[in-house]
């Protein structure tokens, strides 16, 4: 079969090869044989250029877009591998903010389907593949790596990075990576690789001594952000940005006032891990990347403009005041609805998650005097809405369901007032579906 367009190809591939995004656990692969057979069949495309791998429970998305953001205003020609796409297939794979075009999707698809079709390629290991080969086509100078999930079994952790990144650890997936921060971390302490720095968003007792032990047998230097890196908050509009004042420990004459244009308050963590890492970047990595203060400044103050970074606390909406936000686990729910508590207005909440997310973690965080309008988006993971309304109303919450999320859009925009909050969230399909 040839495909003649990209609608095609994509159709193909969402149907014939296996997507945790669309159908969960069954498209979960716990072995790497399938991306070391494409990597030897492509003959190793990721060594044609540096890479950073990124992996985490919350957050890598956004360290990922910063880090490629700094990199291209610093000059060079920069890959970015993302994952989920939240309407177009193509936002997975990127050079210096442009997607991979139609074009080579629609090439890539017709000249090797047929040997992913044989090595039973996962959509995830067909993607990684994809994103390799694509970087190496248009000799990048970097690019940025995120994991799909975990660490250690992810098609990506075939790369050999100069720089690894692990955001933080938090409950997701368990039925895959365990059932405790310890178990956790060690999974995604998979992509700490020899001699190679390695940096900890966040120090936690619970983890520190899986990271300790993995770090030092495999000779890997461990950086912890949270204590390389002091970051103050100056000024948040809530809307536009947010000012920092940050320093490096043990070198007060660093210190930068920068303006970072994501503003979700976890974006304070987020912009620690990514100032650690440009500091082993410049300072811990042969040869050495040139990072100058002004990229970093440049490039934070325009990360969404530069990289299409979308759906982490975007304003979609000033009057009401309407936000969307792609947090959907426990921990990243949790910073979501501190922030939305804090700005003490009332609430309406539009919301649904997958069927294999922890309800029991999650429902005790949300808001209680908000009004719900439960949804849920259209894929088959998706937990039903009238479940997902029962399980919550016993839980004490108001609101009732919906069947599709834009009439549970539509419904939340009738009722709220234009100096009331409408939030959107719980599952990056309910975000996608609200932004197209």
């Amino acid at each position: 079969m040839y495909f003649t367009t990209y609608a095609g190809a994509t159709a193909y591939l969402f149907a014939r090869l296996p997507m945790y995004q669309q159908v969960g656990n069954i498209a979960y692969k716990a072995s790497l044989a399938t991306p070391e057979a494409l990597d030897r069949y492509f003959e190793h495309p990721h060594r044609a250029f540096r890479s950073i791998h990124v992996a985490g429970t919350n957050g890598k998305g956004s360290v990922a877009h910063m880090l490629a953001a700094a990199l291209q205003q610093a000059g060079l020609r920069v890959g970015l591998y993302t994952s989920p796409h939240l309407k177009d297939f193509r936002e997975r794979i990127r050079i210096n903010g442009q997607c991979i075009t139609e074009a080579a999707v629609l090439d890539f698809v017709n000249r090797y389907r047929q040997r992913l079709e044989e090595e039973q390629a996962s959509f995830f290991e067909m993607t990684t593949a994809m994103a390799f080969d694509y970087f190496a086509q248009q000799r990048v100078n970097v690019a940025v790596i995120e994991t799909g999930m975990g660490g250690r079994l992810d098609a990506t952790n075939i790369i050999r990075p100069v720089l690894s990144i692990i955001t933080n650890i938090a409950f997701d997936h368990t039925e895959h990576l365990g059932d405790s921060p310890a178990l956790i971390a060690r999974e995604k302490a998979g992509i700490i690789k020899p001699q190679t720095p390695v940096i900890i968003g966040e120090y936690s007792a619970d983890t520190a001594p899986v990271f300790a032990a993995i770090a030092h047998e495999q000779q890997a230097p461990l950086r912890y952000a949270d204590r390389h890196v002091h970051v103050t908050p100056v000024g948040h509009d809530g809307a536009s940005g947010q000012t920092f004042r940050c320093s490096f420990a043990g070198a007060p004459e660093t210190a930068l006032t920068l303006t970072l244009d994501l503003c979700g308050d976890y974006q304070q963590a987020n912009l620690r891990t990514v100032l650690t890492a440009i500091d082993c970047l410049r300072h811990a990595i042969v040869p050495p990347i040139r990072i100058p203060d002004e990229s970093i400044l440049s490039a934070l103050k325009q990360t969404v403009r530069l990289t299409g970074l979308q759906g982490r606390w975007q304003i979609l909406a000033h009057a009401p005041l309407t936000v969307c936000d792609t947090g959907h686990n426990a921990h990243g729910l949790n910073c979501v609805f501190r922030q939305l508590a804090g700005m003490n207005r009332p609430l309406h909440i539009v919301f649904g998650v997958m069927a294999d997310k922890d309800l029991g973690r999650i429902i005790p965080l949300m808001p209680r005097h908000a009004r719900y309008y439960f949804t849920q988006a259209a894929t088959a993971r998706a937990l039903d809405a009238t479940r997902l309304t029962a399980q919550c109303l016993a839980a004490g919450l108001q609101g009732e369901p919906f069947p599709h999320v834009g009439e549970a859009l539509a419904a939340a925009r009738e009722q709220a007032r234009n100096d009331e909050i409408i939030y959107i969230g719980g599952s990056n399909f309910v975000v996608a579906e609200a932004l197209f």
